[in-house]
């Protein structure tokens, strides 16, 4: 007798088949793709509680794909689709950040349908390079790429080094970002850390004060806060850091070298707070240590959600 395959199995066995179909596609039919950001259901950004769940996929347009000591762990696009469309199947999770490749691979799947949908606007500050501060808008590089495809929102990652010039660069483009975003009625989500270079290698600073300081440079950016929500680590101190903003905040999860218990405790801690609004969570879900993304993900959306059916 063949045992049945496990659900996981089954989802990664259909994303592998549908995989090559999508190449397909963009060989011969490449204009579906922007068809289908047309035919897209879309959803109000929150529902009655004002929470948002979303997962985060755009490490690897930097550059980044390791999670702990695997440094290739997000290397395969299979691999990394499969585990988007588990989480996204998931109830509670509201919706997805990424780049446009790979919400282009969601979006043929069908897998973005009533979905929140945040683009990655600035990814050109490559991990570990020289310019990594002068941090490039190379994605979705304007609020009009965000809006002609009818996504939710842009996200910018701001990091502030007094000591690197190419911080200017990126806080002048970010607050560009968040004016013209919020003409379009948008989320302008922006990811602010205080950095600075070790090593040659740049590294954000995670103290209350620091985290404070960038709070009020990332608030500041851009002709109108309308439509800015921030996204911040879970720091120790973290109602300090609360306190020096009235703007919507939603967590971040960063590489998860902690046991998932101690993280979850922290999450629930941190949403009890009045401006914390949910998680933009990435390989913390989507990599947990015992591969079962769908519980990882199920313990996320009971934090932020409460009970969810």
């Amino acid at each position: 007798m063949v045992e049945p395959a496990s659900p996981a199995r089954a989802v990664r066995d259909d994303v592998v088949a549908r995989l090559s179909e999508l190449t397909e596609i963009r060989v011969r039919q490449p204009e579906r793709i922007a068809e289908a950001w047309q035919r897209r259901r879309t959803r109000e950004l929150v529902g009655t509680d004002g929470r948002l769940l979303i997962v985060a996929a755009d490490h690897p347009a930097r550059g980044a794909l390791g999670v702990r000591n695997d440094h290739f762990a997000m290397g395969s696009r299979p691999g990394l689709i499969e585990r988007l469309v588990t989480a996204l199947e998931r109830p509670g999770v509201d919706g997805v950040l990424a780049t446009p490749d790979v919400l282009e691979d969601l979006l043929l799947l069908g897998a973005l349908e009533g979905k929140v949908v945040i683009g990655s606007m600035n990814r050109g500050g490559l991990q570990g390079s020289s310019f990594e501060l002068d941090d490039r808008f190379t994605a979705y590089g304007s609020a009009a790429d965000i809006a002609s495809r009818r996504l939710d929102g842009g996200k910018m990652l701001t990091r502030i080094d007094l000591a690197d010039p190419g911080t200017v660069a990126t806080l002048e483009a970010s607050a560009k970002a968040v004016t013209e975003l919020a003409e379009h009625k948008l989320m302008a989500m922006v990811e602010p850390f205080w950095s600075t270079r070790k090593d040659g290698r740049v590294t954000n600073v995670l103290d209350a004060d620091s985290v404070i300081k960038s709070v009020h440079i990332a608030a500041g950016l851009g002709a109108t806060s309308a439509y800015t929500w921030l996204k911040l680590p879970v720091v120790d101190n973290l109602d300090r850091v609360m306190d020096a903003t009235t703007l919507p905040t939603l967590l971040l999860g960063g590489d998860p070298t902690v046991a998932p218990e101690e993280t979850y405790a922290r999450w629930g801690k941190a949403l009890a707070l009045p401006s914390v609004r949910g998680l933009v969570v990435g390989r913390a879900l989507l990599f947990p240590p015992d591969g079962n993304v769908a519980y990882a993900v199920d313990q996320a959306a009971a934090l932020v959600h409460g009970g969810v059916a």
